[in-house]
């Protein structure tokens, strides 16, 4: 519907680093699609923002000073479940890429994201499933030598249509 009527998918950044700020927002300025909302430096500026406007999807740093991206994303999806929440890192780590998606983030994408890894972030994410970057996906892959879980037939099937960006509705009109 959104394309339909090009209605712009409204983007707002929260990193406590102006350069990483001012290098999203010129890789998606020119972008017919993107509406740019503007950007937070702490969480609390970010609440205090959300008090007045609402952005479709939100870029969030996992690592700032007072109060960490993975606690922010819990705060901001309790109080406004419709914000998507993409998290921004430099950090490739399997427990943290996990947190981010636990506290309700929808995506998780490297500070070395290319244009097209942002765009397809956010398109995946507005349709309501989850957007890994690539190499956030292979971290997560990567499991220590016998720490794998057993898992059943129907699990394994589940974590098939999940990896393949499925919604939980999607998954059980194809398994029921």
């Amino acid at each position: 519907d959104r394309i339909k009527y090009m209605v712009p998918t409204k983007i707002f950044i929260v990193d406590d680093h102006y350069m990483v700020i001012e290098g999203i927002r010129s890789l998606l300025q020119n972008e017919k699609s993107i509406e740019w909302m503007g950007h937070a430096t702490t969480a609390d500026s970010c609440m205090a923002y959300l008090k007045l406007q609402l952005p479709d999807v939100i870029f969030m740093d996992i690592n700032m000073p007072g109060k960490s991206g993975i606690d922010l994303c819990k705060e901001v999806k309790e109080k406004y479940s419709s914000v998507f929440v993409i998290g921004l890192s430099t950090f490739n780590q399997q427990s943290l890429i996990q947190k981010m998606l636990d506290s309700g983030a929808s995506g998780y994408l490297l500070k070395n994201a290319t244009q097209e890894e942002l765009m397809d972030g956010i398109a995946t994410v507005m349709k309501g499933k989850t957007y890994l970057s690539i190499e956030a996906a292979q971290s997560l892959k990567k499991v220590k030598n016998g720490d794998t879980p057993v898992l059943t037939r129907r699990e394994k099937e589940v974590l098939e249509l999940i990896a393949e960006g499925l919604t939980n509705i999607e998954i059980a009109k194809k398994l029921f």
